[in-house]
């Protein structure tokens, strides 16, 4: 008889795999997500996470801060924290911190909603979640079956509900909402009072190519009048989308500074929230 002997990862890197998969899943990031975010390849996280891939310090710092924690912390055996807790600060020092606020963004399709949700949780180490994506764990399919067979209907009930289990929740962090959203009088009302609410403004010729560029064609599908029925969407929404408490213009700002200022206004909310608590 043969026997094969297999090489178990180093324990170190055991470890490592074991604390990137707690962390990334806690902000409710994909592989993909965290891959963009730390500039590393997906293949390359999909190594990590499974103990077969070496790293040096100065990336596994860049995965870290993505993650919004450190390397150290990756590395430690404690509790994970953010990135600035082991130079004497609190989490919520570190980023201005979230606090107990929730921010919800709001916008068309291909306002930058995910993406830049995704970036201001992973810096601020709060966790982010996309309302469609709570909806259809709940329905137990995707969007479009939902569609498809209970009507639009039955998801606004959904909406409704996922939404009050949040606000009853207490929860915190950030949400990206449905672009729908705004046009369920009652749902947004709710959203206002649980949530600071952001509009990511775009033109409508930055939310058309920020949608394909996803890879997404379905906005132009055997439509020749397409971008027309966007652009009369945006001005539909529009007054709606106004009511938000804060406007980010990713046009004019680009991601990287839409970020930061969606960043800003969590940390805010996060401290006028910590000034109300008993």
């Amino acid at each position: 008889m043969k026997y094969i002997a297999v090489k178990m990862p180093p324990p170190i890197l055991e470890h490592l795999a074991g604390r990137l998969r707690q962390r990334r899943q806690a902000l409710a990031l994909t592989l993909r997500e965290l891959a963009e975010l730390a500039g590393v390849s997906e293949r390359f996280l999909v190594l990590l996470e499974s103990g077969r891939a070496n790293v040096s310090v100065a990336r596994l710092e860049d995965i870290g801060r993505a993650l919004g924690t450190s390397a150290a912390a990756l590395l430690s055996t404690g509790e994970l924290v953010d990135g600035e807790a082991s130079r004497g600060l609190s989490p919520g020092e570190a980023e201005g911190g979230a606090g107990g606020a929730l921010v919800a963004l709001l916008g068309l399709r291909g306002a930058g909603k995910t993406t830049i949700g995704g970036r201001a949780a992973a810096r601020l180490g709060v966790p982010f979640l996309e309302l469609d994506g709570l909806v259809a764990a709940r329905a137990g399919m995707n969007l479009a079956a939902l569609f498809e067979i209970h009507g639009n209907a039955y998801y606004r009930r959904l909406e409704r509900e996922e939404l009050a289990r949040l606000a009853d929740a207490r929860a915190r962090g950030i949400v990206a909402t449905g672009g729908g959203l705004v046009t369920d009088p009652a749902t947004f009302e709710r959203l206002r009072r649980c949530a600071v609410t952001v509009w990511l403004r775009a033109k409508p010729e930055d939310h058309w190519r920020r949608v394909v560029e996803q890879g997404d064609a379905r906005p132009m599908a055997n439509r020749a009048d397409a971008m027309k029925e966007l652009r009369a969407l945006f001005q539909a929404r529009r007054a709606l989308y106004e009511q938000a408490d804060f406007v980010v213009d990713t046009s004019a700002l680009g991601l990287d500074r839409s970020v930061d200022r969606v960043v800003k206004i969590a940390r805010e909310a996060g401290r006028r929230d910590a000034t109300r608590s008993p």
